[in-house]
């Protein structure tokens, strides 16, 4: 059974930091590419971060580069995805999905993603 469970969302002020995890079971997911997206309310589901499978290469939304880091853990039978977040600010609200995929490096569209998590809330305060 293939899981993708995220967590580490919570509540904090403006400034403040948090790691969000994603726990990838049921499926070799160190050959996979994943990343996370994340959805305001009101909007679409936006591209965040992504990161290779073998974590060489990542790439980063504009509107959080030099704010975030995307990494991994291949060492376990279940893969963990992290998203660390830093100097947070109130329109980094949202649900953060994490999602993997086999067929496209790097991928920026939710399109190419073939398993998703069911999401954690991120909400920043000012």
């Amino acid at each position: 059974q293939v899981q993708l469970v995220e967590s580490g969302g919570g509540l904090v002020q403006a400034g403040a930091s948090l790691r969000l995890s994603c726990a990838a079971s049921g499926r070799t997911f160190s050959s996979y590419d994943m990343g996370w997206f994340r959805q305001a309310p009101g909007k679409e589901r936006e591209f965040v971060a992504a990161i290779r499978w073998s974590g060489s290469s990542t790439s980063y939304a504009d509107s959080v580069k030099g704010r975030f880091t995307i990494s991994r853990d291949n060492t376990k039978n279940t893969v963990y995805l992290y998203l660390q977040m830093n100097s947070l600010e109130p329109e980094d609200t949202a649900v953060y999905y994490c999602a993997a995929t086999t067929r496209y490096p790097l991928a920026t569209r939710q399109t190419h993603y073939d398993y998703w998590g069911q999401g954690t809330q991120v909400t920043v305060s000012s």
